[in-house]
């Protein structure tokens, strides 16, 4: 059994057995709240930098014929909202942004913002090094 073990950590490539490390987790929390900060803050610098420049923000709604339809929102037209205002209306007391990871594998991780009246599903990516937000799925609070 030993000597299976050892051959099979012999032929495995190293990158397999790398272990993720605080700093991507750190990395990960950091690309969702530059995000989510930066949106908040009218920061467009800040979204730029979350975000790879081909991310896909997509909503899934159903119009009143109840038939779906997909919104979308690019990393440009995220970053020009942010420039343009972003979320500064929102009360300082009502910016939730509460981060959570659910997993991470090798250069690839999902995670979840909690937002003041949206939740966004993030997949991100270690894009050059840096994580990186690729996708956004999201969905609005339901209305009171």
């Amino acid at each position: 059994m030993v000597r299976a073990t050892v051959l099979l950590l012999a032929v495995m490539p190293f990158s397999l057995l790398r272990a993720q490390t605080a700093a991507d987790s750190n990395g990960i929390r950091q690309a969702a709240l530059d995000y989510i900060e930066g949106y908040y803050e009218g920061d467009g610098a800040r979204m730029e930098r979350a975000l790879h420049p081909e991310l896909a923000k997509r909503i899934v709604r159903t119009n009143d014929q109840g038939r779906s339809q997909l919104g979308q929102m690019s990393a440009m037209t995220l970053v020009l909202g942010t420039r343009a205002g972003g979320g500064k209306d929102t009360p300082v007391a009502d910016r939730r942004k509460d981060v959570t990871i659910f997993d991470i594998y090798q250069g690839a991780a999902s995670a979840k913002i909690y937002a003041s009246g949206w939740v966004d599903y993030l997949h991100l990516g270690k894009w050059n090094g840096r994580w990186v937000i690729v996708n956004v799925l999201w969905e609005l609070h339901p209305k009171p």
